[in-house]
């Protein structure tokens, strides 16, 4: 008999809810937009998501129950975005909206969590700014002592929608308890929270691993979707949930996601420590590392300047790569990762055609690409062994051909990486499987690999090498 599980994605912009079975298929899938406004990037309304996955998990359960028994369904995982925070009072409801990850108002409060936690307690996390959720917490505590005196539990957006499916809000897990200032490696929340910041340790969350069951689906609500009272588990970040999608879940496994941004994840068996705060590391909840990065550049200048005839494009770099150009098409000022520079700047050489300067700048992204996991192996001391990928970049067979060559090993395309698919992946992980990694081993779908060639390879070689001189004597790098 089959095996079912649903995960819920909560975005800025909607909700997504999906139903995954034993083989890594979904099944049927539910979703609800909501619309974008400069106040919805600072504040929303918890309540609003909780309707809206009400009404995707109705749709969706109401569709599937004609093609499949509702009875096989054994659990849900939720995931949501980093940094958002919800203040809750004794009756588990919000006395304000969540502060959303992209609210910038915080950003005082960020240098100052990030100049105390780099005096305090140096060995944790310390990269705090606007859109951390102790930034978040330390401000609203700052703004509104009204509702601040009749606060509970500060919970993360991910954790509200749990906490409504089981009526546990009391837990955490690592991945969202990690930007409100616990430290992942001794499994805390650090004094310096208590002693040099305006926090009460009683509103802090239980922490436990992401996927481990912290309840059961409330039995009205299971009685209504006509589900048995499946288990609840702890959530993640959506960043993770992502990276759980994509099959990155084991020492060795890294995942590249080439959206606006490129952005990395992967896992390491020991912590890595990056002195400059190019990288974090999560806590696995195998007990293993998962460090990220993310970088100004990706296939944003796709969208700026060439949207409108990719396919002729694509088929065109085909039949130009390797190129001899290098160029770097970062679309703002200044990079956060692989390097840190307020004085980069995009280039590319003067008089290409559209379609040389369109394959120049895949080269030159899947050369920024190598240059972060040559940073990550001298960091970690531990080799990237796979490399997974997502995003619309890697809609591109030319541009993964590009990048499996310059960065000298197969790249593996997946098909269903989404933040619900992990979510569903993670609900599955601890109620059917014995860990995540044979959850995703089992739930994950290779759609494409490609292998690099000997001769593209020896010319990449070349072209990086160039690249990173050019990076040199525009002084981007040292």
């Amino acid at each position: 008999m089959r095996a079912y599980f649903i995960g819920i994605d909560v975005g800025t912009q909607g909700v997504r809810v999906i139903l995954l079975d034993d083989t890594g298929t979904v099944q049927g899938s539910g979703e609800e937009v909501f619309p974008l406004t400069s106040r919805s990037r600072e504040e929303q309304s918890p309540q609003q998501w909780w309707e809206a996955c009400w009404r995707c998990l109705q749709s969706l359960l109401t569709s599937a129950k004609t093609t499949i028994s509702l009875q096989a369904v054994k659990s849900i995982a939720v995931t949501s975005t980093s940094g958002t925070v919800i203040p809750l009072d004794r009756r588990n409801e919000p006395l304000y909206n969540a502060l959303m990850y992209s609210d910038s108002r915080p950003a005082a409060e960020g240098k100052h969590c990030k100049a105390i936690a780099e005096q305090y307690h140096p060995e944790g996390y310390t990269g705090f700014n606007a859109s951390s959720g102790l930034s978040k917490i330390v401000w609203f505590v700052n703004h509104f002592p009204e509702q601040t005196a009749q606060l509970h539990t500060w919970v993360h957006a991910a954790d509200y929608i749990s906490g409504k499916l089981s009526g546990k809000f009391s837990v955490t897990d690592y991945t969202n308890a990690l930007k409100s200032g616990y430290d992942v490696r001794n499994k805390i929340w650090p004094d310096y929270l208590f002693e040099q910041l305006p926090l009460k340790r009683e509103w802090m969350q239980a922490v436990v691993p992401s996927g481990k069951p912290i309840g059961t689906l409330q039995p009205d609500l299971a009685n209504e979707l006509g589900l048995p009272q499946i288990a609840v588990v702890a959530g993640m970040t959506d960043g993770c949930a992502s990276q759980i999608a994509s099959g990155a879940v084991r020492p060795g496994d890294w995942n590249t996601t080439i959206g606006t941004t490129l952005v990395v994840k992967g896992v390491t068996t020991q912590e890595l420590k990056d002195p400059q705060g190019r990288l974090y590391s999560h806590r696995h909840p195998e007990g293993y590392w998962m460090p990220g990065g993310a970088s100004n550049i990706g296939a944003d200048w796709v969208t700026a300047g060439f949207k409108d005839n990719l396919d002729e494009l694509n088929k065109a770099a085909a039949k130009l790569i390797p190129t001899s150009y290098v160029a770097y098409p970062l679309q703002q000022e200044g990079e956060r990762f692989p390097f840190i520079s307020a004085k980069a700047r995009g280039f590319a050489p003067h008089g290409l055609s559209p379609a040389e300067l369109f394959t120049a700048n895949m080269e030159g992204v899947a050369y920024i690409e190598r240059y972060a996991y040559e940073l990550i192996e001298s960091l970690s001391g531990e080799r990237v062994s796979a490399i997974y990928t997502a995003g619309g970049a890697s809609n591109s067979d030319t541009w993964l051909t590009i990048r499996s060559n310059v960065l000298k090993r197969p790249v593996y395309k997946c098909a269903q990486v989404t933040g619900a698919v992990g979510a569903a992946i993670l609900a599955a992980s601890q109620t059917h499987f014995n860990s995540l990694t044979q959850a995703a081993q089992a739930l994950t779908q290779i759609e494409k690999e490609i292998q690099p060639s000997k001769e593209l390879m020896q010319a990449y070689d070349r072209g990086y090498e160039a690249f990173i001189e050019s990076l040199r004597q525009k002084e981007f790098i040292n």
